[in-house]
Protein backbone atom coordinates (compact mmCIF):
# COMPACT_ATOMS: atom_id res chain seq x y z
CA UNK A 1 0.00 0.00 0.00
CA UNK A 2 2.61 2.61 0.98
CA UNK A 3 4.56 1.70 -2.34
CA UNK A 4 1.47 2.74 -4.31
CA UNK A 5 1.14 6.15 -2.42
CA UNK A 6 4.40 6.67 -3.40
CA UNK A 7 4.22 6.29 -7.19
CA UNK A 8 0.83 8.64 -7.01
CA UNK A 9 2.74 10.85 -5.23
CA UNK A 10 5.75 10.98 -7.34
CA UNK A 11 3.13 10.78 -10.30
CA UNK A 12 2.11 14.02 -9.26
CA UNK A 13 5.38 15.80 -10.93
CA UNK A 14 4.70 14.51 -14.28
CA UNK A 15 1.24 15.43 -14.49
CA UNK A 16 1.45 19.29 -13.07
CA UNK A 17 4.41 19.32 -15.46
CA UNK A 18 2.49 18.09 -18.58
CA UNK A 19 -0.95 20.55 -17.17
CA UNK A 20 1.70 23.85 -16.93
CA UNK A 21 3.45 23.40 -20.24
CA UNK A 22 0.02 22.73 -21.88
CA UNK A 23 -1.75 26.25 -20.46
CA UNK A 24 1.40 27.61 -20.79
CA UNK A 25 1.58 27.02 -24.71
CA UNK A 26 -2.19 27.85 -25.15
CA UNK A 27 -2.55 31.20 -22.93
CA UNK A 28 1.04 32.36 -25.19
CA UNK A 29 -1.08 31.50 -28.36
CA UNK A 30 -4.01 33.39 -27.52
CA UNK A 31 -4.12 37.19 -28.40
CA UNK A 32 -4.59 40.13 -26.14
CA UNK A 33 -1.67 39.30 -23.77
CA UNK A 34 -0.48 42.09 -21.30
CA UNK A 35 0.96 44.40 -23.67
CA UNK A 36 -1.70 44.33 -25.92
CA UNK A 37 -4.05 45.34 -22.81
CA UNK A 38 -2.24 48.41 -21.65
CA UNK A 39 -1.78 49.55 -25.13
CA UNK A 40 -5.74 49.34 -24.92
CA UNK A 41 -5.62 51.41 -21.72
CA UNK A 42 -3.22 53.96 -23.73
CA UNK A 43 -6.04 54.52 -26.28
CA UNK A 44 -8.55 54.57 -23.82
CA UNK A 45 -10.35 51.10 -24.69
CA UNK A 46 -9.24 49.19 -21.94
CA UNK A 47 -12.13 46.94 -20.77
CA UNK A 48 -12.48 46.10 -17.43
CA UNK A 49 -13.29 41.84 -15.96
CA UNK A 50 -15.94 43.08 -13.43
CA UNK A 51 -17.52 46.26 -13.46
CA UNK A 52 -17.51 46.46 -9.86
CA UNK A 53 -13.52 46.74 -10.06
CA UNK A 54 -13.51 49.78 -12.60
CA UNK A 55 -11.80 50.53 -15.91
CA UNK A 56 -8.47 48.85 -14.62
CA UNK A 57 -9.45 45.14 -14.11
CA UNK A 58 -9.07 45.29 -10.38
CA UNK A 59 -5.85 47.09 -9.87
CA UNK A 60 -3.39 49.55 -11.34
CA UNK A 61 -1.19 48.84 -13.87
CA UNK A 62 2.22 47.10 -13.59
CA UNK A 63 3.72 50.31 -16.13
CA UNK A 64 5.20 53.46 -14.90
CA UNK A 65 2.42 56.06 -15.01
CA UNK A 66 4.64 58.70 -17.13
CA UNK A 67 5.41 55.71 -19.77
CA UNK A 68 1.82 55.17 -20.08
CA UNK A 69 1.49 58.83 -21.11
CA UNK A 70 4.36 58.11 -23.38
CA UNK A 71 2.15 58.40 -26.94
CA UNK A 72 4.54 58.99 -30.38
CA UNK A 73 3.22 59.41 -33.61
CA UNK A 74 6.15 57.60 -35.62
CA UNK A 75 4.18 55.39 -37.44
CA UNK A 76 6.01 52.35 -36.81
CA UNK A 77 4.26 49.27 -36.76
CA UNK A 78 3.90 46.82 -33.77
CA UNK A 79 3.87 43.26 -33.71
CA UNK A 80 1.66 43.80 -30.98
CA UNK A 81 -1.98 44.29 -32.49
CA UNK A 82 -3.16 47.95 -31.74
CA UNK A 83 0.49 49.51 -30.91
CA UNK A 84 0.66 51.38 -34.03
CA UNK A 85 1.49 54.95 -32.48
CA UNK A 86 3.06 54.17 -29.45
CA UNK A 87 6.78 54.61 -28.25
CA UNK A 88 9.11 52.08 -29.78
CA UNK A 89 11.25 51.87 -26.44
CA UNK A 90 8.07 52.01 -24.22
CA UNK A 91 7.20 48.51 -26.03
CA UNK A 92 10.78 47.04 -25.39
CA UNK A 93 10.72 48.23 -21.84
CA UNK A 94 7.78 46.88 -21.20
CA UNK A 95 8.81 43.47 -23.02
CA UNK A 96 11.84 43.46 -20.29
CA UNK A 97 9.29 44.16 -17.39
CA UNK A 98 7.28 41.21 -18.12
CA UNK A 99 10.19 38.64 -19.16
CA UNK A 100 8.79 38.44 -22.90
CA UNK A 101 12.02 39.56 -24.52
CA UNK A 102 13.21 35.70 -23.56
CA UNK A 103 12.51 32.71 -25.47
CA UNK A 104 8.99 30.59 -24.56
CA UNK A 105 10.83 27.85 -23.49
CA UNK A 106 13.23 29.65 -20.97
CA UNK A 107 10.50 31.66 -19.61
CA UNK A 108 8.63 28.56 -19.03
CA UNK A 109 11.36 27.12 -17.18
CA UNK A 110 12.12 30.40 -15.00
CA UNK A 111 8.32 30.03 -14.00
CA UNK A 112 8.42 26.10 -12.77
CA UNK A 113 11.71 26.92 -11.61
CA UNK A 114 10.06 29.82 -9.06
CA UNK A 115 6.87 27.29 -8.65
CA UNK A 116 9.34 24.49 -7.33
CA UNK A 117 9.78 27.24 -4.39
CA UNK A 118 6.05 28.40 -4.29
CA UNK A 119 7.33 31.91 -6.08
CA UNK A 120 4.71 32.97 -7.82
CA UNK A 121 6.00 36.34 -9.01
CA UNK A 122 3.99 40.10 -8.96
CA UNK A 123 0.94 40.73 -10.50
CA UNK A 124 1.34 42.85 -13.75
CA UNK A 125 -1.66 44.70 -12.92
CA UNK A 126 -1.76 44.57 -9.29
CA UNK A 127 0.73 46.59 -7.01
CA UNK A 128 1.19 43.16 -5.21
CA UNK A 129 2.51 39.16 -4.90
CA UNK A 130 0.41 36.60 -6.45
CA UNK A 131 1.06 34.68 -3.41
CA UNK A 132 -0.33 37.21 -1.24
CA UNK A 133 -2.91 37.55 -3.61
CA UNK A 134 -3.89 33.66 -3.08
CA UNK A 135 -3.67 33.55 0.26
CA UNK A 136 -5.91 37.26 0.62
CA UNK A 137 -8.95 35.66 -1.51
CA UNK A 138 -8.35 31.83 -0.30
CA UNK A 139 -10.88 32.42 2.97
CA UNK A 140 -13.77 33.53 0.86
CA UNK A 141 -13.52 30.34 -1.40
CA UNK A 142 -12.43 28.10 0.97
CA UNK A 143 -15.84 29.65 3.50
CA UNK A 144 -18.31 28.95 0.37
CA UNK A 145 -16.62 25.45 -0.41
CA UNK A 146 -16.69 23.84 2.65
CA UNK A 147 -19.91 24.88 3.45
CA UNK A 148 -21.47 23.96 0.20
CA UNK A 149 -19.55 20.42 0.54
CA UNK A 150 -20.98 19.78 4.14
CA UNK A 151 -24.18 20.46 3.37
CA UNK A 152 -24.55 19.14 0.06
CA UNK A 153 -23.66 15.91 1.49
CA UNK A 154 -25.26 16.21 4.43
CA UNK A 155 -29.21 17.00 2.51
CA UNK A 156 -27.89 14.41 -0.52
CA UNK A 157 -26.65 11.35 1.26
CA UNK A 158 -29.49 10.96 3.74
CA UNK A 159 -32.26 12.23 0.87
CA UNK A 160 -30.81 9.71 -1.49
CA UNK A 161 -30.69 6.68 0.84
CA UNK A 162 -34.37 7.73 1.70
CA UNK A 163 -35.90 7.93 -2.01
CA UNK A 164 -33.97 4.44 -2.46
CA UNK A 165 -36.13 2.90 0.40
CA UNK A 166 -39.06 4.04 -0.65
CA UNK A 167 -38.28 4.11 -4.79
CA UNK A 168 -41.53 4.57 -6.73
CA UNK A 169 -44.08 6.06 -2.96
CA UNK A 170 -45.42 9.29 -3.18
CA UNK A 171 -42.15 10.72 -1.36
CA UNK A 172 -39.98 9.73 -4.39
CA UNK A 173 -41.93 10.84 -6.65
CA UNK A 174 -42.58 14.55 -5.09
CA UNK A 175 -39.09 14.78 -4.07
CA UNK A 176 -37.73 14.16 -8.07
CA UNK A 177 -39.94 17.03 -8.91
CA UNK A 178 -37.49 18.93 -6.36
CA UNK A 179 -34.26 17.32 -7.67
CA UNK A 180 -35.59 18.32 -11.40
CA UNK A 181 -35.86 21.89 -9.78
CA UNK A 182 -32.33 21.47 -8.74
CA UNK A 183 -31.26 20.33 -12.15
CA UNK A 184 -32.96 22.41 -14.16
CA UNK A 185 -32.50 26.32 -12.26
CA UNK A 186 -28.92 27.04 -12.62
CA UNK A 187 -27.25 28.08 -9.40
CA UNK A 188 -27.01 31.95 -10.20
CA UNK A 189 -30.17 32.08 -11.39
CA UNK A 190 -31.41 30.96 -7.65
CA UNK A 191 -29.15 33.36 -6.28
CA UNK A 192 -30.83 36.41 -8.11
CA UNK A 193 -34.12 35.09 -7.02
CA UNK A 194 -32.87 35.18 -3.28
CA UNK A 195 -31.47 38.27 -3.95
CA UNK A 196 -34.91 39.73 -5.13
CA UNK A 197 -36.49 38.28 -1.91
CA UNK A 198 -34.46 37.76 0.75
CA UNK A 199 -32.35 41.03 0.35
CA UNK A 200 -33.56 44.20 -0.90
CA UNK A 201 -34.49 43.59 -4.54
CA UNK A 202 -38.20 44.10 -3.86
CA UNK A 203 -39.82 42.08 -1.40
CA UNK A 204 -38.03 41.50 2.16
CA UNK A 205 -34.25 42.65 3.33
CA UNK A 206 -33.44 39.88 5.76
CA UNK A 207 -29.53 39.32 4.83
CA UNK A 208 -27.17 41.42 3.34
CA UNK A 209 -26.39 41.98 -0.53
CA UNK A 210 -22.43 42.46 -0.49
CA UNK A 211 -19.20 41.01 1.56
CA UNK A 212 -18.38 37.71 3.86
CA UNK A 213 -18.65 39.89 6.71
CA UNK A 214 -19.86 43.39 8.00
CA UNK A 215 -17.35 46.49 7.68
CA UNK A 216 -17.33 46.74 11.69
CA UNK A 217 -16.66 42.68 11.73
CA UNK A 218 -13.71 43.59 13.44
CA UNK A 219 -14.87 45.78 16.22
CA UNK A 220 -17.78 43.08 17.10
CA UNK A 221 -17.37 40.08 20.45
CA UNK A 222 -16.85 36.76 18.71
CA UNK A 223 -20.39 35.61 19.12
CA UNK A 224 -21.69 37.94 17.32
CA UNK A 225 -19.13 37.54 14.68
CA UNK A 226 -19.89 33.97 14.33
CA UNK A 227 -23.21 34.92 13.79
CA UNK A 228 -22.53 37.77 11.25
CA UNK A 229 -20.29 35.44 9.22
CA UNK A 230 -23.25 33.22 8.98
CA UNK A 231 -25.84 35.97 7.82
CA UNK A 232 -23.72 36.89 5.25
CA UNK A 233 -22.84 33.37 3.34
CA UNK A 234 -26.80 32.24 4.38
CA UNK A 235 -27.94 32.92 0.58
CA UNK A 236 -24.52 32.17 -1.72
CA UNK A 237 -24.00 29.05 0.21
CA UNK A 238 -27.90 28.13 -0.33
CA UNK A 239 -28.16 29.47 -3.34
CA UNK A 240 -24.75 26.86 -4.59
CA UNK A 241 -26.68 24.22 -2.24
CA UNK A 242 -29.15 24.12 -4.44
CA UNK A 243 -27.14 23.74 -7.49
CA UNK A 244 -25.17 20.36 -6.13
CA UNK A 245 -27.39 18.75 -4.25
CA UNK A 246 -29.41 17.26 -7.18
CA UNK A 247 -27.00 14.81 -8.88
CA UNK A 248 -25.32 13.26 -5.64
CA UNK A 249 -28.66 12.38 -4.67
CA UNK A 250 -29.41 10.78 -7.70
CA UNK A 251 -25.83 8.87 -7.81
CA UNK A 252 -26.04 7.88 -3.88
CA UNK A 253 -29.98 6.90 -4.55
CA UNK A 254 -28.92 4.86 -7.48
CA UNK A 255 -25.94 3.41 -6.02
CA UNK A 256 -28.39 2.35 -3.09
CA UNK A 257 -30.88 0.24 -5.15
CA UNK A 258 -28.29 -1.30 -6.96
CA UNK A 259 -26.52 -2.87 -3.78
CA UNK A 260 -30.46 -3.55 -2.29
CA UNK A 261 -31.02 -5.98 -4.61
CA UNK A 262 -27.78 -7.76 -4.61
CA UNK A 263 -27.98 -11.33 -3.20
CA UNK A 264 -26.32 -10.88 0.11
CA UNK A 265 -28.54 -8.04 1.06
CA UNK A 266 -31.56 -10.77 0.88
CA UNK A 267 -29.35 -13.89 2.74
CA UNK A 268 -29.03 -10.86 5.74
CA UNK A 269 -32.90 -10.20 5.84
CA UNK A 270 -33.37 -14.30 5.49
CA UNK A 271 -31.17 -14.69 8.70
CA UNK A 272 -33.66 -11.80 10.15
CA UNK A 273 -31.75 -8.66 10.65
CA UNK A 274 -34.03 -5.39 10.73
CA UNK A 275 -34.00 -3.13 7.89
CA UNK A 276 -31.77 -0.77 9.98
CA UNK A 277 -29.55 -3.09 10.40
CA UNK A 278 -29.40 -4.13 6.74
CA UNK A 279 -29.25 -1.01 5.38
CA UNK A 280 -26.49 0.52 7.55
CA UNK A 281 -24.39 -2.70 8.36
CA UNK A 282 -24.31 -4.01 5.07
CA UNK A 283 -25.78 -2.17 2.10
CA UNK A 284 -23.96 1.52 3.32
CA UNK A 285 -20.70 0.71 3.09
CA UNK A 286 -20.68 -0.94 -0.15
CA UNK A 287 -23.04 2.00 -1.97
CA UNK A 288 -21.13 5.04 -0.80
CA UNK A 289 -17.77 3.80 -2.16
CA UNK A 290 -18.80 5.66 -5.64
CA UNK A 291 -20.00 8.91 -3.24
CA UNK A 292 -16.97 8.82 -1.79
CA UNK A 293 -14.45 8.24 -4.84
CA UNK A 294 -16.38 11.44 -6.60
CA UNK A 295 -15.86 13.77 -3.37
CA UNK A 296 -12.26 15.39 -4.64
CA UNK A 297 -13.55 16.28 -7.85
CA UNK A 298 -16.51 17.49 -6.36
CA UNK A 299 -14.63 19.61 -3.64
CA UNK A 300 -12.39 20.68 -5.60
CA UNK A 301 -15.61 21.98 -8.10
CA UNK A 302 -17.37 23.57 -5.54
CA UNK A 303 -14.58 25.23 -4.24
CA UNK A 304 -12.95 26.87 -7.46
CA UNK A 305 -15.41 26.93 -9.87
CA UNK A 306 -19.17 26.40 -9.10
CA UNK A 307 -18.01 29.47 -6.70
CA UNK A 308 -17.59 31.93 -9.73
CA UNK A 309 -20.34 33.80 -10.57
CA UNK A 310 -22.04 33.27 -6.95
CA UNK A 311 -19.11 35.71 -5.99
CA UNK A 312 -19.52 38.15 -8.42
CA UNK A 313 -23.43 38.34 -7.45
CA UNK A 314 -22.91 38.49 -4.23
CA UNK A 315 -19.51 40.61 -4.50
CA UNK A 316 -17.47 38.11 -2.63
CA UNK A 317 -13.83 38.95 -3.60
CA UNK A 318 -12.54 35.12 -3.78
CA UNK A 319 -10.17 32.69 -5.83
CA UNK A 320 -13.18 32.18 -8.63
CA UNK A 321 -13.25 35.73 -9.49
CA UNK A 322 -9.55 36.55 -8.80
CA UNK A 323 -8.85 33.64 -11.66
CA UNK A 324 -11.55 35.07 -13.77
CA UNK A 325 -10.31 38.63 -13.58
CA UNK A 326 -6.53 37.22 -14.69
CA UNK A 327 -7.76 36.07 -17.72
CA UNK A 328 -9.43 38.61 -18.72
CA UNK A 329 -6.83 40.61 -18.16
CA UNK A 330 -3.99 38.18 -19.57
CA UNK A 331 -2.72 38.90 -16.02
CA UNK A 332 -0.10 35.83 -16.68
CA UNK A 333 1.41 35.38 -13.19
CA UNK A 334 -1.73 35.22 -11.21
CA UNK A 335 -3.18 32.81 -14.49
CA UNK A 336 -0.49 30.55 -13.93
CA UNK A 337 0.12 30.77 -10.74
CA UNK A 338 -3.21 29.92 -9.69
CA UNK A 339 -3.99 27.51 -12.18
CA UNK A 340 0.05 25.53 -10.60
CA UNK A 341 -2.52 25.71 -7.22
CA UNK A 342 -5.76 24.25 -8.04
CA UNK A 343 -3.90 22.02 -10.04
CA UNK A 344 -1.46 20.46 -7.80
CA UNK A 345 -4.31 20.68 -4.68
CA UNK A 346 -6.53 18.32 -6.85
CA UNK A 347 -3.95 16.00 -7.61
CA UNK A 348 -3.37 15.70 -3.84
CA UNK A 349 -7.61 15.01 -3.14
CA UNK A 350 -7.84 12.63 -5.73
CA UNK A 351 -4.74 10.84 -3.73
CA UNK A 352 -6.90 11.48 -0.74
CA UNK A 353 -10.01 10.15 -2.48
CA UNK A 354 -8.16 6.81 -2.55
CA UNK A 355 -7.02 6.93 1.23
CA UNK A 356 -11.06 7.29 1.93
CA UNK A 357 -11.80 4.49 -0.05
CA UNK A 358 -9.59 2.08 0.97
CA UNK A 359 -10.87 3.29 4.95
CA UNK A 360 -14.28 2.84 3.69
CA UNK A 361 -14.19 -1.08 2.67
CA UNK A 362 -10.65 -2.40 3.61
CA UNK A 363 -11.18 -5.25 1.15
CA UNK A 364 -9.81 -2.51 -1.79
CA UNK A 365 -5.99 -3.43 -2.02
CA UNK A 366 -4.44 -0.92 -4.31
CA UNK A 367 -1.74 -2.75 -4.66
CA UNK A 368 -2.95 -6.19 -5.72
CA UNK A 369 -5.24 -4.07 -7.90
CA UNK A 370 -2.08 -3.19 -10.00
CA UNK A 371 -0.16 -6.04 -9.88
Amino acid sequence: MLAYFLRRLLLIIPTLFGIMVLNFCIIQAAPGGPIEQIVAKLHGTGVSATARFGGSGGGDTAAPAGQMAQMADSGVTSRYPGAEGVDPELIKELEHQFGFDKPLYERFLIMMNNYLHFDFGKSYFRDESVFRLVVSKMPVSISLGLWTTLLVYLISIPLGIRKAVKDGTPFDIWSSAAIIAGYAIPSFLFAVLLIVVFAGGRYLQWFPLRGLVSDNWHDMDWPHRIVDYFWHIALPVTAMVIGGFASLTMLTKNSFLDEINKQYVLTARAKGLTETRVLYGHVFRNAMLIVIAGFPSAFISILFTGSLLIEVIFSLDGMGLLGFESAINRDYPVMFGTLYVFTLLGLVMNILGDVAYMLTDPRIDFETREG
